[in-house]
């Protein structure tokens, strides 16, 4: 069970690995039943990516050398809201880890797309995002505080999974207790 922290210093634990969970009353459309993956958690802040919203772009359009290795839907998803003309990636497997390869969740770990999946020894799966999630010093904290998220382990099936339009229901009703009935709160809560 992870204790939710009062300041970066009382944490026990980096955020990074983990997953956030919207809230389902949370308000900020750019996270509505989101799901993000924290890469970076450290006192200079924390970064992510969401891992549910995919766009309709193809990645064979923007960074054809990847899109024999991208897993599907074959498009590019919204990272967040932070600089979304950046492209970020997700990859999985390196037959080979290169000195560059640092694992954030299984074997999954950023890689830089100006480099071909050979680069980083042959991967298996990929995915591209664009833009980022990403709270200053103390933001998260504050945002955590309100309950505005809801921390869970992260899987290594969660960054490649294929329905992601599915994932913030299915991810919730696997956590333990009443957590899990927070997957069943309707889209609209005026129309229960």
């Amino acid at each position: 069970m992870f204790v939710r922290p009062t300041s970066y210093d009382d944490a026990m634990e980096s955020l990074a690995g983990k997953l956030l969970i919207a809230n389902p009353m949370m308000g900020d459309p750019n996270f509505h039943r989101g799901v993000v993956l924290i890469l970076e958690d450290n006192t200079d802040g924390t970064m992510g990516l969401v891992l549910n919203r995919h766009s309709t772009e193809l990645v064979a359009i923007h960074v054809p050398m990847w899109a024999d290795t991208v897993s599907p839907p074959d498009v590019v998803f919204v990272g967040g809201p932070v600089q979304p003309d950046i492209a970020i990636g997700l990859g999985a497997g390196p037959a080979v880890p290169t000195d560059d390869w640092a694992p954030i969740v299984g074997d999954i770990g950023l890689v830089d797309l100006a480099f071909g999946p050979d680069h980083w020894g042959g991967l298996n799966v990929a995915r591209v995002f664009a833009g980022y999630s990403g709270w200053e010093a103390g933001q998260l904290l504050d945002e955590l505080s309100t309950q505005s998220w809801i921390i869970c382990d992260a899987e290594p099936g969660d960054v490649f999974d294929a329905d992601p339009d599915t994932l913030w229901r299915r991810v919730l009703a696997r956590q333990p207790g009443r957590i899990s009935m927070y997957a069943q709160f309707p889209s609209d809560p005026r129309s229960n």
